[in-house]
């Protein structure tokens, strides 16, 4: 540990959910009601599944200039966020994104939060194809008037067998598993049932539907934080489902620090291209590079990429360049990985510092040679670094990571809640960071 102060402690990781309601009404900002930030109105418009066409892209590089603020970005649910937006705008971007296709129930917009696994069905990783379930689970799910109770911050996951997304904690997960077959998955927590494949999407909707019934009260809105804990659905859930068997635990893989990167071989012989946008920046001009180079869809990754499928050699190549022109990384070795920042100032009246700012210079940091510490191990190996602008760390990411956390009077770096450095020189920041990430 390098420990260069010794005047701060932890700060409260309130972004992660805990056992108990929550004190006010979910803020989780959907396409239709904004959230009002220091910049402007804020909208998320949901991807389930992440599959975006190219003709959606382009059009919303020109409505983010059109309607907002120009500021484009990727969330940690492989969902889009426009800001900047005037009074009442999103009322005109709900008109628009209906006729995209994009808005298929209004009173479900904020419920139709569905991870899944990036590749699936398109490499030799998949199990299963879970994009037919995807489309399945979202037109079931607006089809429900009861579950457009659900919370802007409950979750769905389909993972297709190779444990990229099953270790996300959603609140409802499926995992692929061998015959055609699915675990189902609680909170994060296997509960043991396996249901054949077309029951999948049965199977997660009720468990939907129970977590509604269980709760006691509005302001619960993930299923880890019924007082009972996520698995007291299990036997419920055993004696609804019909075709349900049970099956020793299994462990559920760790979460994913940085997805798909670089050129992926596809079992049809064509080539997928996975970038990393950095800080999840996807800037109008970036949109519509997007739009220009990829096939026919651009798929949103939690991890804060995109993957381009079915690409010949020859587009790849080329998109490849394009790519790494715009700042999009492709490089599995590039220290840009695994890091990520919250809005900051100035969109945030909360923030302590300009940490998108800070961090954008931080990822060019792989090797801290001032301090003489190692070289740190191979990016596989390391914990992402989320940069804070105040002790909430929004858009944290789950799991073990490295903290920067801006306060009154300069950043903490935190590893494992545990203080590694406080000060102001943000160089050394960086720096530190840069080490902290290391696996031990």
């Amino acid at each position: 540990m390098v420990l260069l102060s010794l005047d701060a402690g932890a700060a409260e990781r309130t972004d992660i959910p805990g056992s108990g309601a929550h004190a006010g009404t979910d803020q989780c900002p959907g396409a239709v009601v904004a959230h009002q930030a220091e910049d402007g109105g804020v909208v998320r418009i949901r991807v389930p599944g992440g599959t975006c066409s190219r003709e959606v892209l382009a059009a919303l590089a020109d409505w983010s200039i059109e309607l907002g603020n120009g500021r484009l970005e990727l969330t940690a649910r492989g969902n889009l966020q426009l800001r900047g937006l005037a009074p009442g705008a999103e009322e005109e971007l709900a008109t628009r994104l209906a006729a995209y296709g994009l808005l298929p129930s209004v009173a479900h917009d904020r419920a139709r939060n569905v991870l899944a696994s990036p590749l699936s069905g398109r490499d030799r990783m998949s199990v299963l194809d879970v994009r037919p379930l995807v489309a399945e689970l979202d037109r079931r799910l607006c089809a429900s008037p009861e579950l457009a109770e659900l919370s802007g911050r409950f979750l769905f996951a389909l993972d297709d067998g190779r444990g990229d997304v099953a270790g996300m904690r959603a609140d409802v997960a499926v995992m692929a598993m061998p015959g055609h077959w699915v675990a189902l998955l609680l909170a994060g927590l296997d509960t043991g049932l396996r249901l054949p494949v077309h029951a999948a999407v049965s199977g997660m909707l009720m468990a939907a539907s129970a977590f509604l019934r269980r709760r006691a009260d509005h302001r619960v809105w993930r299923l880890a934080e019924l007082p009972d804990g996520p698995l007291s659905l299990v036997g419920e859930l055993a004696a609804e489902l019909a075709e349900v068997t049970h099956a020793p635990e299994l462990a559920v893989p760790e979460p994913d620090p940085r997805g798909p990167i670089g050129r992926i071989e596809e079992t049809d012989g064509r080539v997928a291209l996975a970038a990393c946008v950095p800080l999840g920046e996807l800037t109008p001009s970036r949109c519509r590079l997007l739009a220009a180079v990829a096939q026919r869809e651009v798929v949103l990754t939690p991890w804060r990429g995109v993957v381009l499928p079915g690409l010949t050699r020859s587009a790849a190549g080329r998109a490849a360049r394009r790519l790494a022109g715009a700042g999009l990384i492709l490089d599995s070795g590039s220290p840009a990985l695994g890091v990520s920042a919250c809005t900051g100032r100035p969109g945030c009246a909360k923030a302590q510092a300009d940490v998108r700012a800070d961090a954008s210079v931080a990822l060019s940091v792989s090797t801290p040679e001032p301090l003489g510490l190692p070289e740190p191990l191979g990016l596989a190996r390391q914990l992402p670094v989320h940069w804070s602008g105040c002790a909430r760390r929004c858009g944290r990411p789950r799991g073990p990571a490295v903290d920067v956390v801006a306060m009154d009077e300069g950043y903490q770096v935190l590893r494992d809640d545990r203080l590694e450095y406080f000060g102001t020189e943000v160089a050394v920041v960086r720096i530190v960071a840069a080490h902290a990430r290391r696996r031990w």
